[in-house]
């Protein structure tokens, strides 16, 4: 008797682990093989939400960092379309440029509830240069101000600066490719002091 209910047992805990094991299985397509599980795939957004946020201070430590580098900043936003028109552009001028040592990165003024059209843009338009975002809540007059004394808000604005640091050129509204080619190549050119 004893050997009986030992046998039942077994069977029952068997069959318990059966049960358990093809209910965690993924189930069989009809062509019998077994279907994936669903993963989540990344949002295109993934890359501006990642963006670092700055104010003027941030902006001026970023500066620092490529000091020694003819470098170009570009100001941008989705909700200009200009700004939109040229970003492909320096894209493809980061390229060609950068074997020559030309540093760039972008400075997006978009706000918090543009974030997906911002990751959208940035997925779209696949920059190999860095881009930072304004720090929302600024005082945007003061920023623009202490970045370049000259620029009225006015977009998009992109700066040129000499290896030194120092403002070159900036233009405040879209250029053609052949103004951007002759103001790079004048910072390429210029070493540091002139």
């Amino acid at each position: 008797m004893r050997l009986r209910f030992l046998a039942a047992a077994s069977t029952i805990l068997a069959c318990g682990a059966l049960l358990s094991a093809s209910a965690q299985a993924p189930a069989a397509s009809s062509s019998g093989a077994a279907s994936k599980p669903k993963t989540a795939k990344p949002a295109t957004s993934a890359k501006a939400a990642d963006l670092t946020l700055i104010d003027l201070d941030g902006y001026r430590k970023i500066l620092a960092t490529y000091k020694g580098k003819p470098l170009v900043v570009t100001f941008w936003a989705t909700w200009c379309e200009p700004c939109r028109d040229e970003y492909p552009m320096l894209v493809q001028m980061a390229k060609d440029y950068a074997p020559k040592g030309l540093a760039i990165y972008g400075v997006s003024l978009d706000d918090d509830a543009d974030r997906n059209l911002m990751g959208r843009f940035l997925a779209k338009n696949q920059p190999t240069f860095p881009n930072y975002r304004q720090k929302p809540g600024i005082d945007v007059d003061a920023f623009y101000q202490g970045v370049n004394p000259q620029w009225t808000g006015t977009m998009p604005e992109t700066i040129f600066y000499t290896r030194d640091g120092r403002i070159a050129i900036h233009f405040e509204g879209a250029q053609s490719r052949e103004a951007f080619a002759a103001a790079i190549q004048h910072i390429l050119s210029t070493s540091s002091g002139q």
